[in-house]
């Protein structure tokens, strides 16, 4: 089997993978391809968390075909028992010749073992192949189960001058409407998403997902001296559509307690000169699984993240607007770097069209 036909199988692998975004947290996307004599015999992908493995899907699709043939999966297959059986015992029943896999899993109950069990029963593994598109692919599951923190999605949109609303405040709205309509989509994708007490003071948002059988992430408000109104579309909603108020252990009861009546779970966080610890919140949605997030501002949350460097990646949309303005409102506020040496400079950057405007993705 040629080396272009084997990256063919695992590109097909990775794309049945990345169906899975959004509803196999925390686990990771994973995607399998059955092969046998140049021809794929099996397709799978992990659907939804505690549903089947890739693998386990692949193998039933691809029946007798099994034997004897080559798999192409995007993570090293399980081997141990978690919310299903582990996968190297299917593979290992199935009798197929070979495993190719794109890159190890780093969980601890699984990372190398698998692998090893597989080559003890006889059957080919080869590790790598495809191995970077892979991470990319699931850099907020490898985040999360090495760095035992959650992924931050940094997200805003603003003018061709870096304005994010006018100097009275007006910010509907800068992006256009495939936009908007895409960072629903987004929306769909995460865990959870969060923002400042200003935004909610601003703009009163409702941070749900307004796709045709989209899902609505958790909400997460960062308030550290717990000003949410009671009257807030978040809080009146909050039994709806979970929602999350990151207050301090100062924040008085008399204004946490509406809250909490109302529905929103209290979390109290140390306090870092008088603010909440982004790094501390991050480690507590952590505990919680909540694989990727969301920030959607305000100015002085995202200050704080990327002055605290748990940012991982910055989703930005241009739109091809002028506003002007020295108190015209930026995305990023606090004081900022002094030289621009020190200014994160992203890498693997991309840039494409939505209607009018330009999305810019880029990841440190």
């Amino acid at each position: 089997m040629t080396a272009y036909s084997k990256e063919e199988f695992m590109r097909e692998a990775l794309e049945l993978a990345r169906r899975g975004r959004g509803r196999v947290e925390p686990n990771p996307m994973v995607g399998c391809v059955i092969a046998k004599n140049g021809a794929v015999v099996g397709r799978g992908r992990h659907r939804s968390f505690g549903g089947d493995h890739a693998e386990v899907e692949a193998l039933r699709d691809a029946g007798a075909d099994a034997a004897g043939a080559d798999v192409y999966v995007t993570l090293e297959p399980c081997a141990h028992h978690g919310k299903t059986p582990p996968c190297t015992d299917a593979l290992i029943r199935a009798d197929v010749k070979r495993v190719i896999m794109a890159m190890s899993d780093p969980f601890p109950q699984t990372g190398g073992i698998g692998p090893k069990k597989l080559a003890d029963a006889g059957i080919e593994v080869e590790t790598g192949l495809l191995e970077h598109d892979a991470r990319e692919l699931n850099a907020s599951y490898l985040k999360l189960v090495t760095c035992g923190r959650s992924y931050v999605i940094a997200k805003w949109a603003m003018s061709l001058d870096g304005k994010i609303a006018t100097r009275t405040g007006d910010s509907r709205w800068i992006s256009g409407e495939e936009s908007r309509k895409l960072v629903h989509e987004i929306r769909n994708e995460v865990d959870a998403i969060m923002v400042g007490v200003g935004t909610v003071l601003h703009d009163d948002p409702q941070l749900t997902c307004r796709i045709p059988g989209g899902r609505n992430p958790r909400r997460i408000i960062v308030d550290g001296p717990a000003e949410t109104p009671p009257a807030s579309q978040l809080v009146r909603t909050a039994r709806e559509v979970e929602t999350i108020i990151a207050t301090t252990e100062a924040a008085p009861a008399e204004r946490t307690d509406p809250l909490a009546e109302a529905g929103c779970e209290i979390i109290r966080l140390p306090a870092k000169d008088g603010l909440i610890s982004v790094a501390d919140l991050l480690a507590e949605t952590a505990r919680r699984r909540f694989t990727n997030i969301l920030v959607e501002g305000g100015g002085g949350l995202l200050a704080s993240m990327f002055e605290e460097d748990v940012v991982d990646e910055v989703r930005v949309f241009v739109a091809p607007v002028i506003i002007g303005g020295a108190g015209a409102r930026a995305p990023v506020a606090g004081c900022g770097v002094e030289k621009l040496c020190n200014a994160l400079r992203l890498r693997t950057v991309t840039t494409r069209r939505v209607g009018d405007d330009t999305l810019i993705v880029g990841r440190k």
